[in-house]
This record gives C-alpha cells, structure tokens and sequence, in this order.
C-alpha cells in the first residue's frame, strides 16, 4: 500500500488539532508550548507531504526553515517560562495575567 498525500494530510490535521486543544484547554504554561510547537510541526508535515507529492524540495526547505526558527523561539518561550517562573513560582496561565498591569 502506496502512502499518498491524503495520509499526510490527515495526520498533519489530526496533529494540528491535538495541538490547538491543547492551547485552549491546558493552563500550565509549559503544556501550551508544547502544544504550539506540536501545531509547528503538523504544518512542517503538511509542508513534506506536498513537496513528495509534488516532487519538489521546496517543502523540504521550507520544513528546515521552520524547524529553526521554532528552535530558536523554544529557546526564548523557555528562558520566558524560567524567569516568569523565579518571579512568581508559578506557571499557571490565569496567574500571569496578573503581569498586565
């Protein structure tokens, strides 16, 4: 049985909405991460299956574009949850919204 693109899709979908429930529903601010960069990376997937579908490496290249830039926003939403979490010993979302104002 062939894979085709339709699979690709339907996974990166899947993935996606696990990852925007998460960010709706979740309050610990470290979950959310995680969740967005789940979403990240169903659009990554969605990226290589049409570029195997298409037989082009654009994808591909795009898909690597994206893995760095969430690398490096991983490595700020991290040090932001530390210092957030030094100053207030929590990383409980509606406890933030206290920084506001």
């Amino acid at each position: 049985m062939a894979i085709s693109i339709e699979h690709y899709l339907v996974l990166s979908a899947i993935l996606f909405l696990i990852g925007a429930f998460g960010v709706i529903t979740r309050r610990n601010i470290l979950i959310v991460l995680m969740c967005l960069e789940l979403m990240l990376n169903a659009a990554n997937l969605a990226f290589v299956g049409f570029s195997r579908a298409l037989d082009d490496m654009t994808g591909h290249i795009f898909m690597i574009m994206s893995l760095t830039v969430a690398a490096a926003e991983v490595a700020v939403g991290l040090a932001l949850v530390v210092a957030i979490y030094k100053h207030r010993e929590t990383l409980n979302i509606d406890v933030l919204k206290l920084l506001k104002g």
